[in-house]
């Protein structure tokens, strides 16, 4: 069985530096709120390129928090729009709702699978006060004309870098002879990371972190998210608790070590997978420059899915569906059913995605594609 996604093999890669940093964090007798975090923090915040990262307790809390520190910082309000990707995982949606701002859904490309910057403007009203992009399946969501956007009409420009640890923007100015390249996470006003398990740089239970260069986002984000404190026993919002635990900040600053090489890997198997994948009915993605994509996932389209993945089971290839429901269309969401976003319930009726990781072997993706090409 060739696995989707093998974490213990992953796990081994490095087995003995996590053991390591277990040990260290066991040994201090500190769990919470202790140097590990802070060193993290400043690696994590140096890497992306931004000068604050507020470590918290998983992905969908960075995005919560997020919006609720502008919201306490009377940037938003109640009822404000958010524009965000019709094609996303709920959890972008969650965050909204959960704050009382409005999600306003845009479709996106099915070329680029990432929301369509060319409708955004069109969906841009009185109430809106922010646009979250998500770079989902590792692939780049941003151009210059969304920032533009963005500036033009004084919105707040928000990322969901759940799948995206590790992808660029690359500029290259060719008068000057130039070039300009950011990481996700330090491309807008803020950004939210996930570290759950499964991700390109991945904790050893869930874990998140914001990351901004505004001073006062980041403090007030790492006070709601401390109870709503500043100081001890003393509570300006009415907060939560969201923290990171010091054994996954001292993994995950393992991890981080490995990142850009383990995205090498998946890089050189989505090659792979682009140059042989040649079955007329498996459409995929278009194909971007390896710096815009980190391959957290590798789609591919086909109108008998299902049909394609219990073949793929049937001959030992373990793929999944990312996903299966689109958020419109889920029943926490019952007043949005009616709605019909055609380009993204196209992607969530034909996507599947395939075995991709840095602990796939080359032999495995062959074996892969030599089953993609034989269905029929």
């Amino acid at each position: 069985m060739i696995k989707f996604l093998d974490l213990q093999a992953i796990t081994a890669m490095h087995g003995d530096e996590y053991r390591a940093a277990m040990n260290r964090v066991m040994e201090s007798g500190w769990f919470l709120q202790g140097k590990e975090t802070e060193r993290f923090e400043a690696d994590y915040s140096r890497y992306i390129g931004t000068e604050h990262c507020v470590a918290v307790a998983n992905g969908l809390d960075a995005l919560y928090l997020l919006l609720r520190g502008y919201k306490e910082m009377g940037v938003m309000k109640d009822g404000d729009e958010i524009i965000v990707p019709a094609n996303t995982f709920i959890a972008t949606i969650l965050a909204i709702t959960r704050n009382h701002l409005v999600p306003v859904l845009v479709e996106p490309t099915f070329e680029h699978l990432e929301i369509d910057i060319d409708r955004i403007e069109k969906a841009i009203t009185p109430k809106t006060k922010g646009v979250m992009t998500v770079h989902l399946y590792g692939r780049l969501a941003y151009n210059d004309q969304l920032g533009e956007i963005c500036k033009k009409h004084h919105l707040k420009l928000m990322e969901d870098c759940a799948q995206s640890h590790g992808c660029r923007f690359t500029i290259l100015h060719s008068s000057l002879f130039t070039l300009h390249s950011s990481r996700t996470g330090s491309l807008g006003d803020a950004a939210a990371h996930s570290f759950y398990p499964g991700k390109n740089l991945g904790a050893f239970g869930d874990a998140g972190a914001v990351t901004t260069n505004d001073a006062e986002l980041a403090a007030t984000i790492r006070a709601l998210a401390n109870y709503g404190s500043q100081k001890k026993y003393v509570f300006q919002y009415v907060g939560v608790n969201s923290r990171m635990s010091e054994i996954d900040a001292a993994v995950l600053d393992v991890k981080l070590k490995y990142l850009d090489e383990d995205n090498r890997k998946r890089q050189q198997l989505a090659a792979y997978y682009y140059e042989h994948i040649t079955n007329p009915l498996i459409t995929l993605p278009k194909r971007l420059p390896d710096e815009n994509n980190v391959y957290h996932l590798f789609p591919v389209f086909c109108e008998r899915r299902d049909q394609l993945q219990a073949f793929l089971k049937e001959h030992g290839i373990e793929t999944l569906i990312h996903y299966p429901v689109p958020p419109h269309q889920q029943e926490c969401y019952q007043e949005w059913n009616a709605r019909s976003y055609p380009i993204t319930e196209k992607i969530h009726r034909q996507e599947l995605s395939l075995p991709m990781n840095q602990a796939l072997s080359q032999a495995e993706a062959e074996e892969v594609v030599r089953w993609l090409n034989a269905f029929s």
